[in-house]
This record gives structure tokens, sequence and C-alpha cells, in this order.
């Protein structure tokens, strides 16, 4: 089939103006490097709350953990964000009038100094989270959540272990 004057001329035009298709790496490089800094920096700080010398009791609680103040109960000591505190055997030695943790008490209070408090905390009490064995003495836990209460740390919560809830 012949080709009119327009397609040749179309064709030799296309012809002289082809390029081959190549790709900018430098660009795409720029990208990806914002991207990794990016990400770096915006990473999420979730903190994985589990330790090996604890065992949580177990609940179907729905809720999620929130980013607190994290108190962990071991058969051994107490630990508040990372740092030992006291041991339960002292805690088990003390006086019975005694309710107070000194030490434990001592460290909430630092805690608080560090952080300005809400208004919401001003009037509810600070957020903690208890992570306490289930192995633990009642009166042990007692006396941590009476400290707390005195720290002006009111709002406790007790992590457990989430278990799949039976429904007949």
């Amino acid at each position: 089939m012949k080709s009119s004057r327009r397609a040749k001329r179309m064709a030799r035009s296309h012809g002289r103006h082809k390029k081959d298709a190549s790709l900018n790496l430098t660009s795409l490089m720029d990208i990806f490097t914002i991207m990794v800094f990016f990400l770096m920096m915006n990473q999420s700080d979730v903190e994985v709350m589990s330790n090996d010398s604890i065992k949580l009791p177990s609940s179907v609680a729905e809720s999620q953990p929130k980013n607190t103040i994290k108190l962990m109960v071991s058969a051994d000591d107490i630990v508040v964000q990372g740092r030992a505190v006291a041991s339960v055997k002292d805690i088990l030695a003390m006086k019975p009038d005694q309710e107070l943790i000194p030490e434990l008490q001592k460290e909430l209070l630092y805690l608080s100094s560090k952080t300005q408090a809400t208004a919401q905390e001003q009037e509810l009490g600070r957020l903690i989270t208890i992570m306490g064995d289930q192995g633990i003495p009642y009166k042990v836990l007692k006396r941590i959540m009476a400290t707390c209460q005195k720290a002006k740390y009111t709002q406790i919560s007790l992590a457990v272990q989430k278990t799949e809830s039976k429904e007949a």
C-alpha cells in the first residue's frame, strides 16, 4: 500500500527526533535517600512490653496499652523504666503499718519532675502501667499501688496477656 506524502513526512520527522528512552537515576537516588532518612526519623516509638522473668496474668481485655511509665514487678525486683529501684524481699520485710515504698516513691517523683503535667494529668493524675508477675503477693502489689497514688500516679493500668475470648 502506498503512503501519502503527509505520512512519509511524519515518518521522516519521527525518525529524526527519535531518542532512546533513558532513566535519570540521580533523581531516583535522591528520592530514595530522602525516603530512608524520613522513615528513620519518623520510626514508631513502640516499645514491646515483655520480659522473660515476668509471667503476666491472662485476660480477654480489648484495649491496647498506652505509652506510659512502665513499672515491672518480677519475683525479685521492682523496675521502673528499666531501672531497678527496690527488691521484693525488702518490701515483704517492711513493717505491716508501713504502706509506702520510699525508693519507689523517690523514683516516681523524680520522673514526674522531668515532665510538665498536662491539665488532664493535674486533674485526673498521671498514667502508669504495672507489669506484675502473676505470682507476686497481694501485699506487694497493694504497697506499690499506694506508693503510686501518693506520687500522683493515680491512673494505674495493670498489664495482662491477651487470650481469646470464649463466646457461647
